[in-house]
Order: C-alpha cells, then sequence, then structure tokens
C-alpha cells in the first residue's frame, strides 16, 4: 500500500509538472530580463498596433524539416515566430498568425513562391528552404522575401514596417527641393528638346530607387510655400532658396515632419560647368556650395561652406595626369567602421564614397540630440576650399594636419527652436509700390506660427550631395541592348534607406535597433584571443629568425665553385642545422600553445556544463529541504 501510494504521488507529481508547463505557456504575461528588451514590443510598435483598423494576416513560411539547415537558422526562426505573437497578443484581434512548413512539392511551396519569397539554399546538404514572411490585408499584399540571423537587431523595426506599408493604399509624398540635375528631362520638355535634337537626359538612378516608393513631387526654388500634404522632404545643395520657403521648411519640421538635407562645399557638377577664365582670374566658381545658414544655425548645427574635409586614411586612390597612381585625401571611401551601427539607416552598409565634402557638428548647448551616422577616421582635417582649384592630389595631403574624426552625416531628433522667431517674413516691397496704396487683405486667413517643435522633430543632415550621382556610385553596362546599373558602393542605399526611414510614419522612426539573442562566450573569446596573440608573437618572432637564417643561406649559397656547383662547406651545414632545430623547436611551442588554449577552454566548457546540468536538481533539493525544515517545524 506504502509502494502504491508512493507510485501515485510521483505520477501526479508528473501531472503536475505538465499541467504547470502548460498554463505557465498559456497566461499572456511575460517579464523580459534581456539587457535590451529584444522580446519586448518597443512603444511605437504598440501605437502602430493600435492603430490598425481592418485585420491583417500573417503568413511565416519556415521549412523547419530541411536537411542540413543551419542551427543558427533555426533558433531564428523560433525567434521571430515568438516575436510575431507578440505582435498578436499587441494587437487585440486585429492580426492573425499562421506558421507555414513549405515542403517540396506542396501546395504551400507554390504560395511561398507565388507571395514572391526568395528560397535560400542550406550550405551542408544543398537543399532548398523557405524563411519569409508575407503579411496580408484586404487585397494589399507585403513581404519580408528572407529572413537572415545578421539583420536580428532590427527585426522589430522590419515587421513593424511591413505590418505599417500594408496598411497604406497610395504612395507616400516626397516634396524635393533641388537645384541638382538628379531628375531627368520630364514629358513636357522632351518633346521641346527632340524638336532641338538634344538628348534628353535620363535621371539619376536614386531618384528610380524613390519613385518605386514615393511619389516625387518637384519644388522649385521661387516658390514661397510646400505643396499640401507631403510625408517628408529632401532638400539637396539648395541655391537662392527665399526667405518665406525657408520659413516654410521650418515649420513643415517642427509640424513633425521629416527633413532630409544635403549641403556641400564643393559641389563636382558645378565645378564641371564653371568657366576656366573665371577660375584663372581668381573668381571662384558659382553655386558651388550651398547651406541654409539660418535654419541650420537655429537647429543648433555648425557648417562651414568654405571647408573640405580631408582624411588621410580614407583616401581614395585616383589617377594622376603622368599616368599614376596618387592617394587623393578629399575624395573619401568610407567603410564599415565609419558607419553607425546602431543608426537604420547605416548599420548594414560597407561601403561609400564621398567627393570634396563638408562636416557638420553640434553647438554646445544646443536643443536636441545629436547623432553622428557618418564619421571619417582620426586622420581627418579641414582644407579651404579656394585652396584646391589647382592643387595636385599630393599636394592636397600636404595642406591636411589631423584634428580628429569629422561628422560627415547625423540625424538631428528632439524638440527644435524656430528659426524665425518673429514669424513670417514679411514680403520685400517693390521699387513701383505707392506707399499711401491701400494693402489688400490675404484671402487665406493666417495659421499661428510654431515657435518650437509640436512632438518630435527629425531632420538628417549630411555635407556632401555628388554621391547622389551615378558617376560616383554605380557602374553601367550594356546587357543585350539594355542599360544594366551595378552599384560598386552603398551610396544607393545609403540614400534610399535614409529617405525609407525618414518618409515612415513618427512611430516607425522611434523604433530603434535592438540587441541580438545570440550571447557569445566573452570569456572564451578572451582566452583564444589573448592565446593566439601569444602565438602570433611567437610566429612573428620564428618568421624574423627564418629570414636571418634564410638570407644567411642565400648568401653562403652566393659562393660558387669554378664549376658553378655549391661547395657544402661547415657553415652552410651548421645554418642549415640551426635551421631545422629552431623550427623543430617551434613546431612544439605551436602544439604546446594551441594544447594549453584546448585545454582552458575544455576546463571552462565542463564547469558551464555541470552548472547547467546541477543547478535545477541542486535548487529543487534546496528548495525540498527548506519546504521539509519548515513542515518539520
Amino acid at each position: 500500500m506504502k509502494l502504491g501510494s508512493k507510485a501515485l504521488a510521483i505520477a501526479l507529481l508528473f501531472v503536475g509538472l505538465v499541467l504547470v508547463n502548460y498554463l505557465a505557456s498559456s497566461i499572456p504575461a511575460r517579464v523580459d530580463t534581456t539587457a535590451e528588451s529584444i522580446y519586448s514590443l518597443s512603444a511605437g510598435t504598440k501605437a502602430l498596433l493600435g492603430k490598425i483598423e481592418e485585420p491583417v494576416t500573417l503568413n511565416l513560411y519556415f521549412s523547419k524539416d530541411a536537411t542540413g539547415l543551419p542551427i543558427a537558422y533555426k533558433n531564428y526562426a523560433t525567434r521571430v515566430s515568438e516575436m510575431l505573437r507578440q505582435y498578436v497578443r499587441g494587437s487585440r484581434g486585429k492580426l492573425t498568425l499562421n506558421v507555414i512548413n513549405p515542403r517540396p512539392d506542396t501546395p504551400e511551396e507554390e504560395k511561398a513562391t507565388a507571395a514572391g519569397l526568395t528560397p535560400q539554399v542550406s550550405q551542408q546538404g544543398g537543399e532548398q528552404f523557405f524563411f519569409g514572411l508575407v503579411v496580408i490585408q484586404a487585397d494589399q499584399q507585403k513581404n519580408i522575401p528572407a529572413f537572415t540571423p545578421q539583420r536580428e537587431q532590427f527585426l522589430e523595426y522590419d515587421l513593424s514596417k511591413l505590418i505599417y506599408s500594408v496598411q497604406q493604399l497610395d504612395k507616400r509624398k516626397l516634396g524635393l527641393l533641388t537645384s541638382l540635375p538628379l531628375q531627368g528631362t520630364n514629358p513636357q520638355e522632351m518633346q521641346m528638346m527632340m524638336m532641338m535634337r538634344r538628348q534628353p537626359q535620363p535621371s539619376q538612378m536614386i531618384i528610380n530607387e524613390l519613385e518605386q516608393s514615393f511619389q516625387i513631387i518637384k519644388v522649385e526654388d521661387s516658390a514661397t510655400e510646400l505643396p499640401a500634404n507631403l510625408d517628408a522632404l529632401a532638400v539637396i545643395h539648395p541655391q537662392n532658396v527665399s526667405p518665406k520657403l525657408q520659413f516654410a521648411i521650418d515649420q513643415f519640421l517642427l509640424a513633425g515632419k521629416p527633413v532630409f538635407l544635403a549641403v556641400d562645399p564643393a559641389s563636382q557638377h558645378f565645378k564641371r560647368q564653371s568657366n576656366p577664365q573665371q577660375m584663372m582670374m581668381g573668381q571662384g566658381p558659382q553655386n558651388v556650395s550651398s547651406d541654409l545658414p539660418t535654419l541650420l544655425g537655429a537647429y543648433g548645427i555648425t557648417y562651414d561652406p568654405q571647408k573640405v574635409v580631408g582624411d588621410l586614411e580614407n583616401a581614395t586612390q585616383v589617377q594622376t595626369g603622368g599616368g599614376g597612381v596618387a592617394r587623393y585625401p578629399i575624395w573619401l571611401s568610407l567603410r564599415k567602421n565609419n558607419f553607425s551601427t546602431k543608426a537604420l539607416p547605416t548599420a548594414q552598409l560597407n561601403s561609400a564614397m564621398f567627393i570634396e565634402s563638408g562636416s557638420i557638428s553640434q553647438k554646445a548647448g544646443a536643443a536636441g540630440t545629436f547623432t553622428p551616422l557618418i564619421e571619417t577616421s582620426a586622420q581627418a582635417g579641414d582644407v579651404a576650399s579656394m585652396m584646391l582649384q589647382f592643387a595636385q592630389p599630393d599636394d592636397v595631403a600636404k595642406q591636411i594636419t589631423a584634428s580628429g574624426k569629422k561628422t560627415i552625416a547625423a540625424m538631428v531628433t528632439g524638440k527644435l527652436k524656430t528659426a524665425f522667431p518673429d514669424g513670417a517674413p514679411k514680403d520685400e516691397p517693390k521699387p513701383d509700390d505707392k506707399k499711401d496704396a491701400p494693402k489688400t487683405p490675404d484671402p487665406k486667413p493666417q495659421t499661428p506660427a510654431l515657435s518650437e517643435s509640436k512632438g518630435t522633430s527629425t531632420l538628417f543632415v549630411i555635407a556632401d550631395t555628388d554621391w547622389l550621382f551615378d558617376d560616383y556610385s554605380v557602374r553601367k553596362m550594356n546587357f543585350f541592348g539594355q542599360t544594366v546599373a551595378e552599384p560598386f558602393n552603398d551610396n544607393l542605399a545609403l540614400a534610399s534607406n535614409t529617405i525609407e526611414f525618414l518618409g515612415g510614419s513618427q512611430d516607425l522612426i522611434s523604433i530603434r535597433g535592438k540587441g541580438t539573442s545570440l550571447r557569445p562566450f566573452t570569456v572564451v573569446r578572451s582566452m583564444e584571443v589573448e592565446a593566439q596573440k601569444k602565438y602570433q608573437e611567437k610566429l612573428t618572432a620564428l618568421d624574423a629568425r627564418l629570414q636571418q637564417v634564410q638570407t644567411k643561406l642565400s648568401e653562403l649559397q652566393g659562393k660558387k665553385t669554378e664549376g658553378n656547383r655549391l661547395v657544402a662547406s661547415p657553415e652552410v651545414a651548421k645554418a642549415i642545422e640551426d635551421f631545422q632545430k629552431q623550427s623543430a623547436t617551434m613546431r612544439g611551442e605551436r602544439r604546446e600553445i594551441r594544447r594549453a588554449l584546448r585545454e582552458d577552454i575544455d576546463r571552462l566548457e565542463n564547469k558551464l556544463l555541470a552548472l547547467n546540468l546541477l543547478a535545477s536538481p541542486l535548487l529543487v533539493i534546496a528548495f525540498g529541504f527548506l519546504f521539509h525544515r519548515a513542515r518539520k517545524k
């Protein structure tokens, strides 16, 4: 009887554990104790979910049975599905999640292909697998063709952006104010140019990229106000912008609409159009530099349109007049370590080229948060743009004195003060206006001007404009009669990423990149780095000694007999013997270092394994002991 009671108690305990696990998984409450709250939804995402009006379906396709599927993708698939379930819980019934396993030669696989998902190939078995998301609302459908663990820190942003975009029926409106010929010949001008036998100009690739997501509305320099209902504004190399239009830009930004601003101390487009005779006479080329000092000054941004940044470390190699190659420090070829990894527009960029760019910085005590996105190396300095007109690359490098990192692009966010504290600029009186003439009332009622940001203002500033041209971003080739553009850097990605980011909702802009769920063993990595350093130091010393022995051998081998035959003198034999002994000694040292490294790592792994295996039983035993003592008392 006693034995049966014990068996029944064990069975009831097992059933209780199963029920506890089931109930715990069913409870909607979650506690996120990670350092960067990677398993929690941000306030921006919660706000987006609260604005969903029509039901949205989420179809997550993952080929979990694919042969040779990397473990990183299996873990990441769990991470994505858990995050999507959080979205479903936060949507209060507006989102529905379907997890689909598209096996080969099944209707599910056909649906995944029809939805535009991209099959990936496992490295081990070579089998294709799907891992993507399709979001559907009514007749609107958007997708993430393929998830990758490398983009995990932006998972929440990508998911929120996709859910937001599927609800947008019309393209967002992007205002474009520029003095550069980024847009090609429009249809109205094309017929006239053909009549004049002039070749129509195509748009730059960046315009083609943006037109896929935005309706681009051109803003003329002579305008006094911005078009209505713009979602974002791009101001590129502004020239002769009237005070009234600057006021309109100011109010647009303070109202919470994002602005992309690109200025330049030395535009290559206008440099090529300048008159050489004027430059020989000391007159600078027209329209080469651009600036909006009233706006930038009010927003706490310092920018000098007369100074160009040179970077000795990130100089671009160019062809010189004599056919040689030289490093040109005012043409910047920036790499991955020059981009901010925390900001969405630049986190995954690897390279970019900037031509005679300027630099920006934040004034002391300025309002708003100034976040550098693109910076030079510490071997950078400023040089006056007028000194560069006829300077050779080698001469330019001599003019640069390294003064630390320079910021090429930055994001300014927060509450900003207006650049027009006295309100809208007044119309300047015309010469033929009479003083006593009655003033005609303005037919449109004037809305009160904003003196500061209503909410959060977002301004992207970059001190270069040449990077937007195809000459510095793509390589064009003729492929079966069609012109194909191949990017040779990430300039296009930088522009499209930034404007796409700015053109989203304010809730999307507020979502920041988070950490990753992967937690590497930093102690193990540090041990490997230290051992590798020690190993490398000995290897370097060995290489130096080997080089000395080989040099000596070469000298001895150069002493030939009359018959052009090498005489194996005692010196040569001794040098060879020393070389062999040193090689054997160093091979033994290498083995010792690797053995010690493996032992340290194995010892640490065994400790972690024992801790993981014994932690739960020890906690249960401790709890049972305390419970037994409490019950006995």
